[in-house]
């Protein structure tokens, strides 16, 4: 363990000596990102001034000594992606990007700090602000993208070797991540796969909102972190060396480590440094004024000197030297197209006409399976057709059936496999999915049950704000699942997720939708996608080939009426059966029933009005879904009826359970004849 040194090269909140000229660099260039925080957020009159403040000269440690970056190439593959979980001091991040010179932080935006059109967001997101890694500030989560990120790192690694693929994955966390119940998935995951190259930093200043952390928790995080595989080392987070000696000493182990910084939150404050409330809250004029006396920092607002500037710019020099480096072995290496196709995610010129002839195969040999077999099925195309997709599941592999042949495991020290043994860890998987996508190189899916997207939602959610390309299969999707009962039989979760903003959500009814829907969900590359999938069997209805995508349009009439259009059923997934089999019975009472397929509402909203309209029809709906109802009422309108759940489920056979709670042909007619006359 690295001792605190005697000398105190960043200062001391406590000294009560006048303001000084400071000589050394790297106390200048931390109190640069300290007056920068203090006064953004002053100015903005909200945000979090604390967290910057205390972790300045770690960072600054951090920037000037290690990370590889090109603020003139912010998404260079092989550079360093630096992760603020703790994002709620994202003007941290926001003072280094505009001294390492990102084009798109200028003073004005840090003067802009939390105001609507700034790049300056009161927490980092990813494609708003040039250099920000992940979308941050649901605590925890930054750290367990970072996961997936060091993770991808490997991976690409063992597919490209040291010449392409040689970068590290740093972390500033807080007491706040670590606290999270996600943290204790991710740092478990983490040391498991030994990812020697994930270095977290961790803001060990013992505040929280409430006040101190023993408030709220005893635990000692460093043996957490040791018990779970990790280098542990701790460190006065204001010492410059101590600092930088242990993260040099963690970029020589080969499993990830945490470097405790013990710090004091709102360092320099004189009196509000070291308590809560420098956490959240502007600092005032007045403590301001005290700081700067106490830092040393006679600048006014938002003006650095030229030396500081000078001195910060030279992490751009070096990255930009390190960045024309890698380019120059990229294009030796002979692999160049290959590489710039894997980073971007460009699936094979010849993929979609290999799904079309499997397609085709389907609709002739009309299988009966449940939609998760059909999903296997898919994958052991689609996975054969790209190297892109990396597989996995949260300990449901063989009931989710996400693992195709030829995958390999990916295992400790060996990341050449093509499938992920998640473990029993939603919360962790969804985040690690969002790292790998967000690293580049793959296309990840993972597997759980629909009714444990529960544990999933935090990461979903990300997803979807982020615009990635992850693909969740969620099988078990209804009551259908049988006798595991109403702890395992999703209800809510369907409409949950049909609420998210940029989520597909596909429940298809048969083996051709299901291809159709594993193809959309690939080709969406702005837009994660879930799949909610049977456990029971769906006959394949979609007998005739057709090249078309009908589940690209989110609803389609999957059966005409024969004369006229009395009724119009609509269903998703195995209910689709129920709605054909009602059909069938309602025209013995010369009732004239459309039956309409709508395995994704999202796309459905997308298409014309005139599409819409076709496809619903003007005459009485009734939707069947064995799920809640919620949602459903814009479809049917206010002549409609719903057939599904209005309460939780129950522990008994599929079929049982189904003649239970009235879904079924019988009960949809039921419904039909309760809005229209019918002999």
């Amino acid at each position: 363990m690295l001792n605190r040194p005697n000398d105190q090269a960043f200062g001391d909140p406590a000294v009560s000596e006048p303001a000084r000229d400071i000589a050394a660099a790297p106390v200048d260039m931390a109190n640069a990102l300290r007056a920068l925080a203090m006064d953004a957020v002053e100015r903005a009159k909200s945000g979090h001034p604390g967290m910057p403040m205390g972790m300045a000269d770690a960072a600054t440690a951090l920037f000037t000594r290690f990370m590889k970056v090109d603020p003139s190439r912010p998404n260079w593959a092989d550079r360093d992606r630096f992760i603020l979980s703790a994002g709620h001091g994202s003007m941290l991040l926001y003072a280094i990007h505009h001294l390492i010179g990102y084009a798109d932080m200028g003073i004005d935006e840090i003067k802009r700090f939390r105001q609507l059109g700034a790049v300056t967001a009161g927490h980092p997101e990813y494609g708003h602000t040039f250099g920000v890694e992940t979308t941050t500030g649901p605590l925890g989560q930054g750290l367990t993208t970072a996961v997936g990120m060091a993770l991808a790192e490997r991976m690409m690694n063992a597919r490209f070797g040291d010449d392409l693929v040689d970068h590290h994955t740093y972390v500033i966390a807080g007491d706040g991540c670590l606290m999270e119940g996600i943290s204790h998935e991710a740092i478990d995951l983490a040391g498991h796969l030994k990812l020697g190259k994930l270095i977290v930093l961790w803001d060990d200043n013992g505040i929280s909102i409430d006040g101190r952390t023993t408030l709220s928790t005893s635990t000692d995080q460093l043996a957490r972190f040791r018990a779970s595989g990790w280098d542990v080392v701790s460190v006065d987070g204001h010492a410059c060396d101590a600092v930088v000696d242990a993260i040099d000493e963690a970029r020589r182990s080969d499993r990830p480590s945490l470097i405790a910084c013990r710090t004091t939150i709102g360092f320099g404050a004189p009196t509000k440094a070291g308590t809560e409330g420098a956490h959240g809250a502007p600092l005032g004029a007045a403590e301001i004024e005290g700081a700067r006396a106490r830092l040393g920092w006679s600048h006014p607002p938002f003006e650095i000197p030229e030396s500081v500037r000078t001195a910060w710019r030279a992490v751009a020099t070096r990255g930009r030297a390190a960045r024309e480096d890698w380019e120059k072995r990229l294009a030796a290496s002979g692999r160049r197209a290959e590489f710039d196709a894997r980073i971007e995610g460009e699936l094979p010129a010849d993929f979609d006409e290999k799904l079309s002839a499997y397609k085709r195969e389907l609709s002739q040999a009309r299988p009966n399976v449940a939609s998760r077999k059909a999903s296997e099925m898919a994958l052991g195309i689609i996975n054969a057709a790209t190297d892109l997709t990396l597989g996995g599941s949260a300990d449901l592999t063989h009931s989710n059936l996400t693992l195709t042949k030829g995958l390999g495991s990916v295992a400790p020290g060996d990341y050449a496999g093509r499938y992920v043994h998640y473990g029993i860890r939603e919360h962790a998987m969804s985040a690690v999915m969002n790292g790998l996508a967000l690293h580049g190189g793959f296309i990840p899916y993972g597997g759980t049950f629909l009714v444990f997207s529960d544990y999933a939602r935090g990461g979903i959610r990300l997803s979807a704000l982020m615009g990635q390309r992850v693909v969740y299969v969620f099988t078990h999707d209804s009551i259908g699942l049988g006798e595991d009962g109403p702890t395992h039989q999703p209800v809510e979760h369907l409409a949950m997720l049909r609420a998210t903003p940029n989520l597909h959500v596909f429940r298809p009814a048969d083996a051709v939708e299901t291809l159709e829907a594993w193809q959309l969900a690939l080709h969406a590359e702005g837009t994660p996608s879930v799949l909610a999938l049977s456990r029971q069997n769906l006959p394949t209805f979609r007998t005739e080939h057709r090249e078309e995508n009908l589940t690209g349009y989110g609803a389609y009439v999957a059966r005409k009426p024969k004369r006229r259009r009395d009724v119009t059923l609509l269903a998703t997934g195995s209910e689709v059966e129920i709605a054909f089999k009602a059909a069938d019975m309602l025209a013995l009472r010369d009732v004239d029933a459309a039956v309409v397929s709508m395995p994704c509402w999202e796309l459905f909203e997308t298409q014309s009005a005139d599409y819409r309209r076709q496809v619903l029809g003007t005459a009485p709906r009734v939707a069947v879904e064995a799920a809640a109802r919620l949602g459903w009422d814009r479809w049917i309108g206010e002549r409609g009826r719903f057939v599904g759940m209005n309460g939780f489920g129950a522990s008994a056979p599929a079929s049982d359970l189904y003649e239970h709670f009235g879904i079924t042909p019988r009960g949809v007619v039921e419904a039909v004849c309760d809005i229209l006359t019918c002999a």
